[in-house]
């Protein structure tokens, strides 16, 4: 029987994605949870630079769409930081080739936060908004069926919604949705990253939002000899990759990150 090909995308990563064939595959909601500063934020940060230089400048037809989904940070913030840490030489692009759908209005209207800190509409407009936790996730689905089949969409941050989702009820929409998109994922071959800060959600639902998921990504901060702090990460989960890595030892990475070279790993392998 022959071998069904599957379809890889690039992380962009170079040290990375030999060890995955290529890429990750098509379709895949990877969860990228990490510890405060373990380098999650860094690892799609160097993706979103390093598929940019990889694309042709003039590739608009057949390149897939890059979809940055953000709730309490904006679109300036987020290219800013992109720039800082990973110099491009052509920063229009990031502006060009990336659709930022800014969801911070909703977040913040139901919260203590005035008003002029984050929206520049009048009061009208803003009492017309739904201003609940269900609006803003219903946006967010509205966000995600936007998105062109093959897009690759980073979702920033799962933290912020989550941990405004106190009732069992307001709960289970998120994690339905977050199921509902795990199954849309295969049928447009969206490739999605989940971000999520570790230890600050009870650990039930971390394990429940990791369950719903292809994939599982810890960055986490390990001490290494001579008391160095070392970043560190795993591969906890991944559906149908995860049996090629653990024959070939790939599991743990080592992490270094650099503004020339950008996210890299390095192979550790257990010594038993």
């Amino acid at each position: 029987m022959a071998q069904q090909t599957v379809q890889r995308i690039p992380t962009g990563i170079s040290s990375l994605d030999p060890i995955l064939d290529g890429g990750v595959p098509s379709g895949s909601v990877i969860l990228l949870l990490g510890d405060v500063g373990g380098g999650h934020f860094e690892f799609i940060y160097s993706s979103i630079v390093n598929t940019l230089k990889a694309a042709p400048p003039s590739a608009d037809t057949g390149a897939p769409q890059l979809r940055y989904i953000t709730f309490t940070r904006t679109n300036e913030d987020v290219k800013q930081e992109i720039a800082k840490s990973f110099p491009m030489e052509d920063v229009t692009r990031l502006k060009e080739k990336m659709r930022f759908d800014d969801l911070s209005e909703l977040y913040f209207d139901n919260s203590v936060v005035p008003d002029d800190w984050y929206s520049h509409g009048d009061i009208i407009s803003r009492l017309q908004k739904r201003a609940d936790h269900a609006g803003i996730l219903a946006q967010l689905a509205i966000a995600l069926n936007a998105a062109e089949p093959n897009s690759l969409i980073i979702i920033d941050s799962i933290t912020d919604i989550a941990t405004q989702c106190t009732s069992s009820s307001v709960w289970l929409n998120l994690t339905g949705l977050l199921r509902g998109l795990q199954r849309i994922s295969k049928q447009r071959n969206l490739t999605v990253y989940l971000l999520l800060t570790r230890g600050i959600l009870k650990e039930e639902e971390e394990r429940e939002i990791g369950d719903i998921v292809d994939a599982v990504l810890l960055f986490r901060w390990e001490e290494s000899s001579g008391a160095r702090r070392q970043r560190v990460m795993y591969f906890e989960k991944f559906r149908g990759v995860m049996p090629h890595l653990e024959e070939r030892d790939l599991v743990k990475f080592a992490v270094r990150i650099s503004t020339s070279g950008g996210f890299e790993v390095s192979n550790i392998r257990v010594v038993i």
